[in-house]
């Protein structure tokens, strides 16, 4: 919403689970978006309602209220979420529902959307294969549409539901489409340009290998954006290969520890330096040594997919600083 210059307002109107005003408050602030809560004293009703008009004085356009979870349906606390729909007349209520609880997801979906009349579904935890099918069947039964997609535990991690991409990823063709609006929104379109130069010009030196680690790192967790590549989407489940996120913090450590001469033209690096590099990143030099030569495979690699667009042939593989 903050994207389209939207001015969301977050209500906490949560005031049965314990700490869930809390955890708002503090999503809030990570976010740098109000929460308007009255304490878990009042009624959610009410503070619904005063939420309204604090939006109104406030010039907030958009008014998201977080109401109590509930797994099982509640008489109780049904009536008072129809109460507040007859209040605030919300433009769309959207259900959240955990696609790890399986059949009971369903059930929830299905008896809510009878009491209340739902008009889309949140379904979280979705970043698994296995999971797929508790989506087919929320859309079978309830018959509105999933809008939004979970898939990690960041605040980032919140996708617009594509049915086709998703039925793509859980038959391993991949989901190129999502990984594509994912590089738009995270890396930078001159940056991207300017590293296209470089390797063309063969002056691809580790400032930029770091850069560009950092820009992957902005993508996603490594499996997740591995598994949206068409035939990739099992890769993460080949024995030898591993996906390691911290690995990709040692390399950043290994090249921030060198010099920018050393960093231009890694030839420098010889054994003592090797052992600074090493100490000063808290690593071992068997680390300085391997980075180096993943450094070097990477940059034949490159010059290889250059001369591929030449010659048609594939060049052969090589492993990243994330794989084992």
């Amino acid at each position: 919403m903050r994207k389209q210059n939207k001015k969301p307002l977050l209500v906490a109107a949560d005031i049965y689970r314990p700490a869930a005003i809390k955890q708002l408050q503090v999503l809030g602030e990570q976010l740098d978006i109000p929460v308007f809560s009255l304490g878990d004293k009042e009624n959610p009703v009410a503070i619904a309602e005063k939420a309204i008009q604090h939006a109104n004085a406030y010039a907030r356009d958009v008014v998201i209220i977080d109401t109590a979870g509930r797994l099982h349906i509640n008489e109780e606390l049904m009536g008072e979420l129809k109460s507040i729909k007859q209040k605030v007349k919300p433009h769309e209520i959207l259900l959240v529902v955990d696609a790890m609880t399986g059949q009971d997801a369903v059930n929830v979906a299905e008896s809510f959307n009878e009491a209340l009349g739902i008009d889309g579904v949140i379904l979280t935890k979705l970043d698994g294969d296995a999971r797929g099918g508790a989506a087919l069947s929320i859309k079978s039964v309830t018959g509105r549409p999933i809008k939004f997609a979970g898939m990690g535990e960041k605040l980032d991690a919140l996708e617009t539901f594509h049915p086709d991409r998703m039925a793509s990823r859980i038959l391993g063709m991949g989901d190129v489409l999502s990984l594509i609006e994912k590089a738009q929104t995270s890396i930078n379109l001159e940056q991207a340009q300017e590293m296209e130069k470089k390797l063309r010009k063969e002056s691809f030196t580790l400032d930029d290998f770091l850069d560009q680690l950092q820009q992957v790192r902005k993508l996603g967790p490594l499996d997740q954006i591995l598994g949206m590549l068409p035939g990739m989407g099992n890769l993460k489940k080949l024995k030898d290969v591993e996906f390691d996120e911290k690995e990709l913090k040692r390399v950043e450590a290994v090249i921030q520890s060198m010099t920018k001469k050393e960093r231009r033209d890694p030839s420098l690096i010889n054994g003592s330096r090797r052992k600074r590099i090493a100490s000063g990143s808290g690593t071992k030099v068997q680390d300085v040594n391997r980075l180096l030569k993943q450094f070097a495979e990477a940059r034949k690699m490159m010059k290889k997919f250059q001369e591929m667009q030449k010659s048609g042939k594939k060049p052969g593989g090589f492993k990243l600083p994330f794989m084992r």
